[in-house]
């Protein structure tokens, strides 16, 4: 593209829900920058549903591939046919020699990423991976943007997501659900991660259980694997909650999740959801810190407990007691919603 339409980019997006998130305030960045500047970001189809509601993208391209899968030769081809599309920059935000691949085949001339496995070849501007030195996953993201040794924003781009309304009367319809007259109050119990980052689903019913004697109602979110969870909060209150685990998309879940009110979610991909669409957010933190992977919002709390073992970003709590989730009382949440 030539200078006088702004700059041709291209980013490489993550396959996490969270991470694409936080990859928006990468995207803000660059249109901050270059606000003619034509975005391209290529996504696999676990995010590239989130891309829809971010303004930011002029253009996506939804990978063809399945989660793990190599697919060099897809890629190959996915970014051969990119290669006349006047792209000058490409950003590769995951780490792996396969992501690295699309825009090597693409000829972009500049190719940013981090040090990874091993894909000297494929990046000709590859950067230090220093966990320490920029705790935060958005920070590594934006980084990304400067010039190698550049200061990273001291204030975040803000993310929002934009919902369109014929959309979300669409999802209302095929949910067979109506914009409650009562609080709204989300939950999601979920956390893709492992156990060491899920609340306890008894908590989760107590605060449903609370909520409903306060005549509000519940809408409770999740995959498939949430669903003895979501089974949990509905047997609190059965009369108010609507469990909806394993029963939307991705696109659906953020759709809907743009109607509460309130939102407490576990440290996941949909508590960064909460968090684009600007919702008074309560987020729970067990193994995983919030330093690090925060909610980019300021309507979001951090709940957590300051233990010797966290934390310690494992899947599975290797002490055994899961005091850091287990320790965060249903009080302490209700507590949080009243001040949200």
């Amino acid at each position: 593209m030539s200078s006088s339409t702004g700059e041709g980019l291209l980013v490489v997006g993550p396959a996490w829900v969270g991470d694409m998130i936080m990859a928006g305030s990468l995207f803000r960045l660059l249109k901050e920058e270059d606000p003619k500047a034509h975005l391209t970001v290529v996504a696999p189809p676990s995010t590239a549903a989130l891309l829809t509601f971010m303004a930011d993208v002029d253009r996506i391209e939804k990978l063809p591939v399945q989660s793990g899968e190599a697919a060099l030769a897809k890629r190959w081809r996915l970014g051969r046919s990119l290669a006349h599309a006047g792209i000058e920059r490409a950003i590769v935000l995951p780490r792996s020699w396969k992501a690295a691949l699309l825009p090597y085949a693409a000829r972009i001339p500049r190719r940013v990423g981090y040090a990874g496995e091993p894909r000297w070849p494929l990046l000709n501007d590859r950067r230090p991976f220093d966990r320490r030195a920029i705790p935060r996953t958005v920070d590594r993201f934006l980084a990304l943007a400067r010039p190698r040794g550049a200061a990273i924003p001291e204030v975040t781009p803000e993310l929002q997501f934009e919902v369109p309304r014929e959309l979300l009367q669409l999802t209302l319809e095929k949910s067979g659900l109506t914009v409650p007259e009562e609080p709204l109050l989300a939950l999601c119990p979920g956390a893709a991660y492992g156990p060491a980052k899920r609340w306890p689903a008894e908590h989760f019913a107590a605060v449903a259980a609370a909520w409903a004697q306060q005549g509000g109602r519940i809408w409770v979110f999740g995959q498939p694997a949430d669903a003895d969870a979501g089974a949990a909060i509905s047997a609190a209150a059965p009369a108010a909650v609507s469990d909806l685990t394993g029963k939307t998309g991705l696109a659906e879940a953020v759709t809907l999740l743009s109607l509460a009110d309130r939102v407490v979610s576990n440290d996941s991909g949909l508590m960064h959801v909460a968090a684009a669409l600007a919702k008074p957010l309560v987020a729970l933190y067990g193994s995983s810190a919030a330093d690090e992977t925060p909610p980019l919002s300021p309507s979001a709390q951090v709940l957590e407990i300051d233990l010797p073992c966290r934390p310690c970003h494992k899947r599975v709590c290797p002490l055994g007691h899961l005091q850091c989730l287990n320790d965060l009382s249903p009080a302490m949440v209700l507590n949080a919603l009243d001040r949200r």
